[in-house]
């Protein structure tokens, strides 16, 4: 009797997981989330859109040299290379899927420009909510499609292993019940680290549980250190902050400090559309140094509920209106380079374990991710692994099972305080005394939880890497502000 093939378990629902299982079909697949409807994703709340050589004069090379210059050449060129070159078909993917890009009265698409690029060629997706377009679009075909089976409201705590390949995961839900799912082949798409920081624009889900999954269970890791701070976050109260899209500087707003004078004068030759780095390190030292910073988007043109509904409607929650005062900003964690490492088909060091999207780290972004490129990552990547892993035949194998825990999760009450530690040692401007000090707290508590396991980790590789590069900025060491 034929036995029934084992389904690729996909954990994570975001745009790089949702991707990973359209294009593995035929083959079964099961996407895990955390979240009971799928929601909660990093991927819904981007307001970047995707970057594409598509307009006149601009080109895969110089997109590629962006990319590059950016990630402080720190990326992998292939890596590069093959996404800049495969940013059109994935364009053109995501029409077929359902997804309306903005277009102009030529019928067009829109491209717009965001900081580190040299060329217009951002596409967006209503505005400034491209994320939540893709999300919808995305899912909606992944809930039509046969080979795909959907659970959500559970948590991927512990991988199963069998003669050194991973072969399952155990999931528990919110009422503590847990379940074995066996695999042909598991996949972590589950986001960043941005929620471990105390400000961040990333949802409460970004955690680094994937992350904290792989390497507990053996597999490499890779540019842990190398976190980009979004520089124009709304400086409210609260954990996750809304953002202000780097797209409002692509269309004229401007950051001034508190007299209303330029913030990034004779620091970069692009000014305000300088890389995100180097954006971020200016506002946190303004603000470091008892001053503040403010982005004024009152030049900015056009209906503000077609072109930015999202920064719209946060600004307004919050007593604010852009069209008319400037708003107050801050640096806030916001994607995070490194992860588990993979090639570029998504395959960790671990047979059987894969990771696409932000949770990964195949070298494409170098040390610091050029505006734009995540989504194009988490598709074009997602596409890529779904492919492969449908060819791929199936592994037989015997022998005896063991479990990889990722472990018990720090108390509730205890997070504030890790998170208020990575802000204060591993912002945007880091020095090696913080940075040792914060060290030695999570590994006098590394076993009170995965979180410090995983800080412990991040901390060591911003300790070990003693020169600036990208977003790694060692104050003691050189870091040009």
């Amino acid at each position: 009797m034929r036995r029934t093939r084992l389904p690729i378990v996909v954990v994570g629902s975001g745009v790089a997981g949702m991707a990973t299982a359209l294009a593995a079909a035929p083959a079964p697949v099961r996407l895990l989330c955390r979240a009971p409807d799928g929601s909660g994703s990093a991927s819904a709340l981007a307001q970047g859109g995707i970057a594409a050589a598509l307009g006149t004069g601009d080109s895969a090379e110089a997109h590629v040299r962006d990319t590059l210059e950016a990630g402080a050449c720190h990326n992998d060129a292939a890596a590069v290379r093959w996404l800049c070159e495969a940013a059109p078909a994935t364009v053109a993917w995501l029409e077929a899927q359902g997804v309306v890009f903005d277009r102009g009265p030529d019928g067009g698409l829109q491209l717009g420009r965001e900081g580190g690029h040299g060329a217009f060629r951002i596409v967006h997706a209503g505005g400034d909510a491209t994320g939540a377009a893709l999300v919808r679009a995305l899912r909606a075909k992944v809930q039509a499609a046969p080979h795909v089976q959907w659970r959500g409201g559970v948590d991927a705590e512990a991988l199963l292993l069998r003669d050194g390949r991973v072969v399952g995961v155990r999931v528990r839900d919110a009422r503590g019940r847990q379940d074995v799912i066996e695999a042909a082949a598991v996949v972590l798409a589950t986001g960043g680290i941005g929620a471990l920081y105390a400000h961040t624009s990333n949802p409460p889900g970004a955690d680094g549980a994937g992350l904290a999954l792989a390497m507990a269970a053996g597999a490499a890791a890779r540019d842990l250190e190398f976190v980009q701070f979004h520089p124009t976050a709304l400086a409210v109260a609260g954990h996750s902050l809304p953002l202000l899209t780097e797209a409002l500087r692509g269309a004229g707003a401007r950051l001034v400090d508190g007299a209303g004078e330029p913030l990034m004068r004779d620091l970069h030759p692009l000014g305000d559309l300088a890389p995100r780095d180097v954006v971020a390190r200016r506002v946190w030292q303004a603000r470091q140094q008892g001053g503040s910073a403010w982005l004024d988007a009152t030049p900015v043109e056009g209906d503000w509920h077609d072109r930015f509904p999202t920064v719209l409607a946060a600004c307004l929650a919050h007593g604010l209106d852009p069209r008319r005062e400037p708003l107050p900003i801050t640096p806030v964690a916001h994607f995070h380079m490194g992860g588990v490492a993979t090639g570029l088909d998504g395959r960790s060091s671990l047979p059987g374990l894969y990771a696409v999207g932000e949770a990964a780290c195949n070298g494409v972004h170098g040390a610091n991710r050029l505006a734009s490129n995540s989504l194009l990552e988490a598709v074009a990547g997602g596409r890529r692994l779904g492919a492969a892993l449908a060819a791929a035949a199936p592994v037989a194998g015997q022998g005896t099972h063991r479990w990889s825990e990722r472990g018990a999760s720090l108390p509730r009450e205890n997070l504030p305080a890790l998170r208020e530690l990575l802000w204060r040692a591993a912002g945007p401007v880091r020095d090696g005394v913080a940075l040792r000090e914060a060290w030695r707290v999570c590994a006098a508590t590394a076993d009170t939880g995965w979180q410090m396991r995983l800080a412990k980790a991040l901390l060591r590789a911003m300790r070990l890497r003693r020169r600036s590069l990208g977003a790694h900025c060692r104050e003691d060491r050189g870091c040009p502000m």
